[in-house]
């Protein structure tokens, strides 16, 4: 009996001691990942015939077409940025108020203002915590690129022109492999999305290249689950890998043309879309047009599909 009744004192004093005992959670130090850049070592390389590095420290630039003939890049002005800084863990690119926040640690610019002109491009480095740090880079790109006369009286009317998504006509939405046939994996047929939030949504171009993206009466877009959250709504009606009447208001932005590898490309400011939010670059592939329709195409934000839209005149 004792012998019982001594076991318990024991038990209690090991819970009691163990109870007591202060929580030691180790995290590991929490390190600021600082970027390294020589801005003045990548002008002079830029300037000069004889040197074609693209990088001077954590940041590596790369301008399309970039020779000895052609130093501030191939007039696409197209430019790759790449990030890789010590202690960090994820990156954002800030460019015109704008932020991008890719999963592999670089992002593509299409620079549309013609000629050569100077652009500043913000890059964050964040290490474990969310401490972070930043870097403000300037390249010189040269950009030839000047659409079509009739590529802006298409979209814009001269003036204003709205579109909206084809709903009454097969393949009017759809995916398919990337670089492959049109609506390859899947077209829909007319009325197909009508309960999606898609339909009653209208796209205003305006000559001045401003964008607006009316969400419709319910004030509800369309999109891919996992990728409509970079809009912060507070959610909608799942569907399989589809997010239905998810809750969105209008808003405005900037649009801009540009032709990287010859492809007439319609790009988007911000978080704008056209038909389903997929993420991404938000640039869409001029693949035809006609004088009151146009077909593009656009790779989502995980790689995975190019989707394909075709829209009409309002």
């Amino acid at each position: 009996m004792k012998t019982f009744k001594y076991f318990l004192l024991g038990l209690l004093g090991l819970i009691l001691g163990t109870s007591c005992q202060e929580d030691n959670y180790e995290v590991g130090d929490l390190i600021a990942p600082v970027i390294e850049f020589n801005q003045t070592e990548f002008d002079n390389c830029i300037n000069s015939g004889t040197c074609f590095e693209t990088n001077f420290g954590d940041i590596t630039i790369i301008y399309e077409g970039r020779d000895i003939d052609n130093l501030n890049g191939d007039g696409s002005g197209v430019v790759r940025f790449e990030a890789n800084v010590a202690n960090a863990v994820s990156y954002q690119f800030i460019y015109n108020g704008e932020i991008k926040s890719p999963v592999g640690g670089g992002v593509t610019y299409s620079f549309a203002v013609l000629g050569l002109n100077k652009y500043a491009v913000t890059v964050l480095a964040f290490g474990r915590g969310g401490i972070s740090s930043s870097k403000t880079v300037e390249v010189e790109v040269l950009s030839l690129y000047e659409p079509p006369a009739d590529l802006i009286t298409m979209l814009t009317a001269d003036s204003q022109r709205t579109w909206k998504i084809a709903a009454d006509v097969q393949n009017h939405f759809g995916l398919g492999p990337i670089g492959g046939d049109p609506f390859q994996y899947y077209g829909a047929a007319p009325g197909d999305k009508a309960n999606s939030g898609m339909y009653d949504d209208r796209y205003t171009f305006n000559v001045d290249g401003t964008f607006t993206h009316d969400t419709g009466a319910d004030g509800s877009v369309f999109g891919r689950a996992g990728l409509i959250d970079e809009l912060n709504g507070p959610g909608g009606i799942p569907n399989g890998d589809d997010i239905e009447m998810y809750p969105y208001d209008s808003y405005t932005g900037i649009w801009s043309l540009s032709a990287p590898g010859g492809d007439e490309t319609l790009s988007l400011s911000g978080l704008g879309f056209m038909g389903y939010y997929i993420g991404g670059n938000h640039q869409y592939i001029i693949y035809s047009r006609s004088a009151n329709e146009m077909v593009l195409k656009s790779i989502d934000g995980n790689g995975g599909f190019d989707w394909w839209f075709r829209l009409i005149p309002e």
